[in-house]
């Protein structure tokens, strides 16, 4: 096994590294190389020694490990971006709904593949939802990681906050209305990459801010006509990573969570299991990860005939 860090996130890779060499695993079964992904990470996916590669990353460079890997026609499995819906059912707790969806939305500050960042509302109770999702968002505290009570820290780097600051100033350009404005930054006395929770109303399919992922703490609620449309608007994107449906009624629930195209759907706030499999639809991936389903995509089939 050879470990790829992201370059901007090296340390979590040699951590453990440390742990396999502190258990005595056996040397060389468990290696990490460092570098920038154009370099180190393109030569590892093109090597014909390497048979099999999983990767976790943007769809953009899904797509390039594919393209590298193609050749020598490696295994692969790819766990990519997402943009994740929650529908929001006309007979949901609205409270309870935004609260399950900002504790996705925000979580590692927003830098989540599976993050529910479109929350999707019937059209008559979108001011309900907007007066829950600023108060919920009141609830967040921004600061240092390492602060008691601090639940969003900094973004990973600089390059990263000009993203997500130049896709929520392409939201505004295209009408969406922003109900909460994160882009004041840090808060006072620490420094690093912050960006606020951000909170966008009147968000219409096809907007950037409904398609695109931004990787950071910005919500969009969009506002649908009928359990129909909603489903149809859940699955109008390249994405198809995670979703989640709020209903008071769970078997309702469950029959519109059937009809949504991705890997992983939460039913009224329903608990992550890490032995069930996760991974994407369309262009959030291949594969799945965890549980027995991520260990068999590491093993070749082979049939002996006696």
């Amino acid at each position: 096994m050879v470990v790829k860090p992201s370059e901007v996130t090296p340390l979590n890779a040699l951590i453990l590294a440390e742990v396999v060499e502190a258990v005595a695993l056996p040397a060389g079964v468990f290696n990490v190389v460092t570098g920038y992904g154009s370099a180190v990470g393109e030569a590892l996916a093109a090597h014909p020694d390497v048979d099999m590669i999983s990767l976790t990353g943007s769809t953009r460079a899904g797509h390039r490990v594919s393209e590298l890997a193609a050749p020598t026609v490696k295994r692969l499995a790819l766990e990519l971006g997402g943009k994740s819906p929650m529908i929001v059912l006309d007979d949901a707790d609205m409270d309870k709904a935004v609260e399950g969806t900002l504790n996705w939305c925000y979580l590692n500050s927003g830098q989540t593949c599976s993050a529910l960042t479109r929350m999707l509302v019937p059209r008559s109770r979108v001011a309900e939802a907007e007066e829950a999702a600023v108060r919920a968002s009141a609830q967040f505290v921004v600061g240092s990681p390492s602060d008691d009570g601090v639940t969003i820290g900094p973004l990973v780097s600089e390059v990263q906050k000009g993203r997500v600051l130049a896709l929520i100033q392409k939201g505004v350009d295209e009408g969406a209305r922003l109900v909460l404005d994160g882009r004041d930054g840090a808060p006072l006395n620490e420094t690093g990459y912050f960006v606020r929770p951000t909170v966008f109303s009147d968000v219409k399919p096809g907007m950037t801010s409904e398609q695109e992922e931004i990787f950071g703490p910005v919500l969009s609620i969009v506002a649908y006509d009928s359990e129909e449309e909603a489903i149809d608007i859940a699955n109008g994107t390249v994405y198809g990573l995670a979703a989640a449906v709020w209903s008071s009624d769970s078997g309702r629930a469950r029959g519109v969570a059937s009809q949504i195209r991705a890997g992983q759907i939460e039913i009224n706030g329903g608990q992550f299991n890490p032995l069930a499999p996760f991974g994407g639809y369309k262009q959030s991936g291949r594969g799945r990860e965890n549980g027995r389903f991520g260990f068999e995509e590491f093993l070749e089939v082979k049939s002996l005939q006696l």
